[in-house]
């Protein structure tokens, strides 16, 4: 600490006066410093409690009624199906009762009369055939609407043969003669070639396809369907060719 005024002398106050004068105009003083944010205690928020809700109320619509319309309708779909239904059973009892069968179709014997390769490579032929058609239903009668017998070499046709509506009734059998006649029926070389060393080996293989659309009536109603027949036939060469062999399917 320092000498107080009073016991100081005249001259050092004097000097500490002019010192004071000399010195600079003093800084502002800083300006205080702000208070740190005091720390506040978040208070939980307090959430409002649910009140329970009202029970809801179910509000029942009164339900359209049913146009005749509609009601006619349904009538008409039910009866359609009875109706289905019942036919169902009739014919799953008609087909029990009389067991259908296809009919069936044969070969029963062929000659080969002649065969003969014009040039370039156009084939003639003569043969008769000897098919036999046969019902073997015991309940059923049936008619031949449409038939076709068609004669094929190698998948090549050599000739066709149309035969006339008829009809057979149950467990009947019915013979026909076919006369198949080939003439200028253009070959490729290697076709022509193969029957010729087939007629030079004593050997002749031809193929028979028939086409039947046939009828079948079963008491008062009747009922139609297609039959299709393949036959291989081995020949001996011509002018007496005969049947030594065949193989008869049908579908």
């Amino acid at each position: 600490m320092g000498t107080p005024y009073h016991l100081q002398s005249p001259r050092t106050i004097l000097a500490k006066l002019v010192n004071m004068r000399q010195l600079p105009p003093g800084l502002p003083a800083p300006p205080p410093l702000p208070e740190p944010p005091s720390k506040t205690i978040r208070q939980p928020e307090v959430l409002p409690q649910r009140l329970p809700a009202a029970p809801s109320k179910i509000i029942l619509q009164p339900r359209d009624r049913t146009s005749p319309a509609m009601w006619f309708a349904a009538i008409i779909c039910f009866a359609f199906s009875i109706i289905l239904i019942v036919a169902g059973v009739v014919i799953l009892i008609v087909f029990l009762a009389v067991k259908p069968k296809a009919p069936s179709f044969d070969t029963a014997n062929a000659s080969l009369n002649s065969v003969y390769i014009d040039s370039p490579a156009y084939f003639n032929g003569d043969m008769m055939i000897v098919v036999n058609f046969s019902n073997p239903n015991q309940k059923i009668d049936v008619v031949f609407r449409s038939a076709t017998v068609e004669l094929f070499f190698q998948n090549r046709p050599m000739a066709v043969q149309a035969l006339p509506p008829f009809a057979q009734r149950r467990g009947q059998s019915q013979v026909l003669n076919l006369h198949m006649v080939s003439s200028r029926v253009l070959l490729p070389p290697e076709v022509a070639m193969e029957l010729v060393n087939q007629v030079r080996s004593n050997r002749v293989v031809y193929t028979i396809r028939g086409a039947f659309k046939v009828e079948a009536r079963v008491w008062f109603s009747h009922y139609s369907y297609w039959m299709n027949t393949i036959c291989e036939l081995e020949l001996t060469a011509p002018p007496s060719g005969v049947l030594v062999a065949r193989r008869c399917r049908t579908k």
